[in-house]
């Protein structure tokens, strides 16, 4: 995967704040550092305001401040060039038209005009990510003149894993990135940056079980640490 990325434009598109660390944060690392890469995320939804019972994003106002904030703080840990956010409603994105979410993908894509977009991987359990894949695929169609080449699915870590075992959509990895010590150790810090997502290990989203993940994906190619991605379209 190293030469394939080499000097590409780069653009995440995730469905919440955090998912651009969770799914693909030590890769992008690496490719802004090491491989001469430019790198955006687009992170579509608010992502906190499904913890009502109804959506009243002022009740949450002063925790989408701090959400924001953790934001940026996390892409400096990551390198990202521009983090660009929507809000659309947490855990709700079902109950946007999808039309709508695709056309954000397409503006932003559009102003950036990325050489390669990594988004979740189609199965997650989870609604948002769901919809977000397919928004991607719909923005990215294969035509002569689009400038996407190539579509890469990454796991998201409390998102992918918890598919039903009977569930024909599982994550199934064909492509992986190797990785170094400082490159996990970015994405772990970056993640610390999120106070309302971190959690304490065992959870998947805790900094002990995200560099357990990376050494079991390195243990799986032979190296020490790794990320895995599933090559959805390339040409």
């Amino acid at each position: 995967m190293l030469e394939f990325v080499r000097n590409k434009k780069i653009m995440v598109v995730v469905a919440h704040p955090d998912d651009e660390v969770l799914g693909i944060g030590s890769t992008v690392h690496k490719m802004i550092h090491e491989q001469g890469c430019e790198a955006v995320a687009l992170i579509l939804g608010e992502g906190i305001t499904s913890r009502s019972d109804s959506r009243n994003p002022k009740e949450w106002e002063e925790e989408l401040k701090v959400h924001n904030q953790n934001i940026q703080n996390a892409a400096k840990h990551i390198g990202y060039k521009e983090v660009i956010t929507y809000n659309f409603p947490d855990n709700r994105f079902d109950s946007v038209d999808l039309l709508d979410i695709i056309k954000a993908v397409e503006k932003e894509k559009s102003a950036f005009q990325p050489d390669i977009i990594f988004t979740h991987h189609g199965g997650d359990v989870n609604i948002d990510h769901q919809r977000t894949f397919q928004s991607v695929i719909t923005a990215c169609r294969p035509m002569e003149d689009e400038v996407v080449k190539t579509i890469i699915a990454f796991e998201t870590a409390s998102g992918t894993e918890w598919r039903a075992s009977t569930d024909p959509f599982h994550f199934q990895p064909n492509l992986f990135m190797p990785l170094n010590e400082t490159q996990v150790l970015a994405k772990c810090q970056a993640m610390e940056e999120y106070e309302f997502e971190k959690r304490a290990y065992p959870h998947p989203r805790s900094s002990e079980a995200l560099k357990i993940q990376a050494q079991r994906w390195g243990i799986t190619i032979g190296t020490a640490y790794a990320e895995a991605f599933q090559l959805v379209r390339s040409r």
